[in-house]
């Protein structure tokens, strides 16, 4: 029999755990198919290294966007291919715990039960990620006190006051890593004239981008396409310009931060001042903004160990102990 999964449907990356065994793989939500025939070519990293580099008849899309499927026929045989990727088969269907974003609406959660189901898997269940990020992150969650988790993913990011086993208040802003990507193209086209792509940005934001200015700032090289001559062009580019470019998708996280925190009952926003904020998700690796954060909401600001595999072990952990929890999942 296969083992039962949890898995991080990311709109960036997908992570799977798998039950008594752990973290099977982590990889980049991204599918290669052939536009003409519709075959897949590849998955995960594989299809990564293509974006931007295939032939026109080859297509590397990512299916999801801020969290929900923009394709329900690629999304699905991308959830296949994880499903085989963990052993499973015809004849040994798994249950599956899929974390989602709390900005789903009912519609587009069935979507990812259909998805999951169809796919191979025996039944699914979901949870909501900031529940399943406060459990990896080991946040007293069942306990009668408030835990306030940020998760900053690739297309969303999530603020949750968690106590006694449930979201109390909770916002959610469907702006994430990629968001940040996006601006830095635009900043990069409309201030150098330059198109780069959106690996490059990434590239870009991951070494030398900031929310709090540096104690050093840094400069970094930026190849790309000069937009009025059509030939490549290298310009130096610093940390103090990138941080201007995703300044506006950064206040949009604090923003929410903000308003989930001046909606919560003040007992647990006792419980926060004391016991600080707790940053998850990949977008919560970007330098300073947990300075940042601490500074705007004035309370202390802790990044989980694991950031990026918060959510997907929280997930496992409810599935080693999944009749104890399941009353923290969605309702099927």
């Amino acid at each position: 029999m296969a083992r039962d999964l949890a898995i991080d449907l990311g709109t960036a990356n997908t992570l799977v755990y798998q039950r008594q065994h752990g973290i099977l793989f982590a990889e980049p939500s991204v599918i290669a198919l052939n536009r003409e025939t519709g075959a897949v070519l590849a998955m995960g990293e594989e299809a990564w290294r293509m974006i931007g580099r295939t032939p026109g008849y080859i297509v590397a899309v990512r299916p999801l966007r801020n969290g929900a499927i923009t394709d329900f026929d690629v999304t699905e045989r991308m959830i296949r291919l994880i499903l085989q990727k963990a052993g499973v088969s015809r004849f040994a269907r798994p249950k599956v715990l899929v974390c989602v974003t709390s900005a789903l609406t009912e519609v587009e959660r069935r979507a990812v039960e259909e998805a999951t189901i169809s796919a191979g898997a025996r039944s699914c269940y979901l949870i909501e990620e900031p529940i399943a990020a406060a459990i990896g992150a080991n946040l007293p969650i069942h306990e009668p006190q408030g835990s306030l988790v940020v998760d900053v993913g690739g297309g969303t990011s999530e603020v949750a006051l968690i106590s006694m086993g449930g979201i109390v208040t909770n916002s959610a802003v469907r702006v994430g890593g990629f968001d940040f990507d996006a601006a830095i193209m635009n900043y990069v086209r409309k201030e150098y004239a330059i198109a780069i792509g959106e690996r490059t940005a990434e590239k870009i934001k991951m070494s030398i981008a900031s929310a709090f200015p540096l104690a050093e700032e840094k400069r970094a090289e930026l190849r790309g396409r000069d937009l009025a001559s059509g030939m490549p062009k290298t310009i130096d580019i610093t940390s103090e310009e990138i941080r201007e470019a995703i300044s506006d998708q950064v206040k949009a996280v604090l923003a929410a931060v903000i308003d989930c925190i001046g909606a919560s009952p003040p007992d647990l926003v006792q419980d926060v001042l004391t016991n600080g904020i707790t940053l998850t998700g990949g977008g919560s690796m970007l330098k300073g903004f947990d300075m940042l954060l601490s500074q705007e909401a004035e309370v202390p600001v802790h990044i989980t160990d694991q950031p990026l595999e918060a959510v997907v072990m929280g997930a496992g952990k409810c599935l080693e102990s999944f009749q104890a929890l399941r009353s923290i999942f969605l309702d099927n």
